[in-house]
């Protein structure tokens, strides 16, 4: 059972787990009051935030992942994105009648004109591209101060995952590139994203931030890196994995 409050959710003191056993009776929502087909899910309520509990602290998504591995993280990541859907998700848009959960899967279904909604999921391209031997990085406003990290953008209406790798770097550097091969995936539910990486070549121009979203950017050894992600997002296994091929190289 993961018991949420707000974004933060419940785990145990050092030694202990961050699933717990029982539901709290003050829960506002719970996956155990949905149809079956709900189930598979890693059960999870949701609190108010007068609860508490003795002997446990609140964690933050991205601290389950560093205290508890990378398979917590994607149990935790996919109930957050869920009850966070469900919190916000009541009801209809199109007649305003109070949505109940389908018995058949997990979305939700309106009593009133029969429509069905499902989560949300956002895709989004991120990229690493080089240019002899050296990665493009740049600094994001809404980062750290001085962390830097590959780009990425949302897809767009309309896009192919390719074509939004193109206009992405573009858009945020100024340059044109080639050689696009797809990398890995990683679920990211902050709020609900789908990360998609690549890898690319440096075809021509200049890098020059956009100014708005990016305020530095530069090209970097893989012996001169600077402050990179931690490794937990896929950002990060990019980085690593240009930092490996350059090795082998030499």
């Amino acid at each position: 059972m993961l018991i949420f409050k707000g974004d933060a959710l419940l785990a145990g003191d050092g030694e202990g787990s961050f699933d717990w056993p029982d539901r709290p009776s003050e829960a506002l929502r719970c996956s155990l009051d949905f149809p079956e087909s709900w189930q598979d899910l890693t059960a999870w309520c949701e609190v108010g935030e007068d609860f508490e509990a003795r002997g446990a602290e609140w964690l933050d998504l991205r601290a389950i992942w560093h205290r508890f591995g990378e398979e917590a993280f994607a149990r935790a990541g996919a109930a957050y994105q869920y009850m966070n859907w469900r919190r916000s998700m009541r009801f209809c848009s199109f007649c305003a009648t109070p949505l109940e959960a389908r018995e058949e899967d997990r979305g939700l279904s309106c009593p009133g004109c029969g429509r069905a909604f499902y989560a949300p999921l956002h895709p989004a391209i991120i990229v690493a591209v080089e240019r002899d031997g050296r990665l493009l990085l740049a600094h994001n406003r809404r980062m750290p101060e001085k962390r830097y990290s590959v780009l990425a953008g949302f897809v767009e209406p309309g896009e192919s995952l390719e074509q939004t790798v193109v206009r992405e770097v573009r858009e945020e550097v100024g340059i044109e590139i080639g050689g696009i091969r797809y990398f890995g995936s990683q679920s990211w539910p902050f709020p609900s994203s789908l990360m998609l990486g690549f890898t690319a070549h440096w075809s021509s121009g200049e890098a020059i931030p956009d100014g708005l979203e990016l305020d530095e950017a530069g090209w970097f050894a893989p012996d001169a890196l600077p402050n990179v992600p931690p490794p937990l997002s896929i950002s990060r296994r990019l980085i690593d994995d240009f930092v490996r091929r350059q090795g082998c190289k030499n």
